[in-house]
């Protein structure tokens, strides 16, 4: 799989929001990320200040890292708590580095310096252009589908129900630093605890998805400014292989119907004999 990369003399669009990246990852992103970075810095329509990685210190993610012009961030100096504090699993599923990688994008507006920044996953590949700020609103991509538990633990964290009839769990979402910061106050406020113990608190954890950071923050901005919302179809295709297996000729004709694919490896939530002693991956 070829992204093409800009040509250096291409001017960007004048007045574009500057919007930095954050992209939580650990090792066996290795195999996808470089796709990721390309197709951001090739796709998004925006000046880029920084892109972050948060992850573990591994030695091969800090050369990915110097690689590719990536700021490293260590994902245990993100919060106040790591993976390890995080216990949620099952017999079958272990689920704890799912749950903290979503609690390091919703730390972003600490890690970011941008008024805004693109959160997207390390699975995911842009495949055709994306602007996320139009006119004065933040454009945000929604889909049909999604989990009733994400809806229930909305309504335990922020105290109503959530607003939006779509879904917008879609890997990837443009956040508004002093919006998400805001967001977090009032849920400490009203939780009078630290905004990740209230999650913890309010979610069912002997559910397997009982969760998401995409879709409390659309829903919160949803219910307070809907006016300065725009959502459009998400159009992401799930693909079972390797992103360097898809040829040019494939990806072109995807991006006729798609706007990003998501190369899925799920094995990392089922627990094996070796993650049940341990807090397994994500």
């Amino acid at each position: 799989m070829t992204v093409r990369m800009p040509s250096p003399n291409k001017v960007r669009i004048r007045h574009a929001v500057t919007i930095d990246v954050l992209i939580p990852a650990i090792e066996k992103d290795l195999a996808t990320l470089p796709y990721v970075i390309d197709a951001v810095r090739t796709h998004v329509k925006h000046p880029i200040g920084r892109i972050l990685i948060v992850a573990p210190k591994k030695t091969r993610i800090l050369d990915f890292c110097r690689k590719k012009g990536c700021t490293f961030v260590d994902e245990n100096t993100v919060l106040p708590i790591t993976k390890k504090d995080i216990h949620y699993r099952s017999r079958k599923w272990e689920r704890s580095g799912w749950l903290f990688q979503q609690f390091l994008k919703l730390n972003g507006d600490k890690l970011c310096t941008a008024d805004y920044f693109l959160v997207i996953d390390a699975d995911t590949v842009l495949i055709a252009p994306h602007r996320f700020r139009e006119k004065g609103k933040t454009i945000f991509y929604s889909r049909n589908w999604s989990q009733p538990q994400y809806f229930t633990t909305y309504r335990k964290l922020m105290g109503r129900r959530a607003a939006s009839a779509s879904s917008f769990v879609t890997h990837y979402m443009l956040f508004e630093r002093s919006q998400l910061a805001q967001m977090k106050r009032e849920i400490e406020v009203k939780h009078q605890k630290p905004w990740y113990s209230a999650i913890l608190h309010s979610m069912d954890r002997t559910k397997q998805f009982a969760f998401s950071e995409f879709e409390t923050y659309a829903n919160y901005l949803y219910s307070k400014n809907r006016g300065g919302m725009r959502i459009q179809k998400a159009r992401n295709k799930g693909l079972h292989m390797n992103a360097g297996q898809l040829s040019k000729q494939k990806l072109n004709e995807l991006a006729e119907k798609y706007r990003s694919l998501s190369f899925h490896k799920r094995k990392g939530y089922v627990r094996t004999t070796s993650s049940k002693s341990g807090i397994g991956g994500r």
